[in-house]
């Protein structure tokens, strides 16, 4: 029987969190949870979650710090459920390392089919973890000078220094790898790597690349660049 996955719900609405609890408990998920971030920092740790689900307006601390700090250590999937509905909200959200949005009021279908799409991103990148032994396999892989891009382990080394990136980032970076020079519209990208599970504003495309280009230096041969109007591309400058 499969390990049920843990859930940390960070909220200090007692009435919120106690329906949140009640919807993932029917779905076979263990919940805690914690009203500030004091609590929150502490069941991180203790309770080990698989996955955060993150309120932004908390006493003490807002949830825009609570995200900050846990992404300076920790790889959690996190969720924002916030009532802020603006697209700055969202996007300094997911610049600061959220994984998903989500606005109140919400439908637990939709909360819990967020939820599920998130962990199986994570499993995904933890099974071909588990799965690579201690020497560096690439497998399938995608490879420009200084840069190998490894679907098989979802690892991506740039200058032999691997780089961390959480699943989507990884997959939009090896989508726009796959296809160089082609130029692709937001819309284009949210469809083909976000696809019909996350509905979301074309910033997001844009708070990816933006990550993607601080992980990874200019080089001569390649870059991401802005195709100004349309989209973005992976800029092959010479051969391989």
């Amino acid at each position: 029987m499969a390990v049920p996955k843990k859930i940390l719900i960070i909220e200090d609405d007692l009435m919120m969190s106690g329906m949140i609890s009640s919807y993932l408990t029917k779905e076979f998920f263990v919940c805690e949870v914690a009203a500030d971030a004091e609590t929150a920092y502490e069941l991180k740790d203790s309770f080990q979650p698989d996955l955060i689900l993150l309120d932004l307006i908390l006493p003490g601390s807002d949830g825009y710090t609570i995200c900050r700090e846990i992404r300076k250590n920790s790889m959690i999937p996190i969720i924002i459920l916030s009532a802020k509905d603006d697209t700055f909200d969202k996007v300094l959200g997911l610049e600061l390392g959220a994984d998903d949005y989500l606005v109140k009021p919400f439908d637990s279908k939709e909360l819990i089919a967020r939820i599920k799409a998130v962990l199986r991103r994570y499993q995904a990148l933890s099974d071909k973890e588990k799965d690579s032994s201690g020497d560096f396999d690439v497998g399938e892989h995608i490879s420009y000078p200084d840069l190998i891009i490894s679907l098989s382990n979802y690892t991506v080394h740039f200058k032999g220094e691997e780089i961390e990136m959480p699943p989507k980032e990884f997959e939009l970076f090896y989508f726009l790898a796959k296809h160089p020079n082609q130029v692709f519209t937001r819309e284009q990208l949210l469809d083909h790597i976000w696809g019909y599970e996350y509905i979301a504003d074309t910033r997001t495309v844009d708070v990816h690349i933006k990550r993607l280009r601080e992980k990874l230096q200019n080089h001569p041969d390649w870059s991401l660049a802005t195709v100004w109007g349309i989209g973005y591309k992976f800029d092959l400058k010479r051969k391989k």
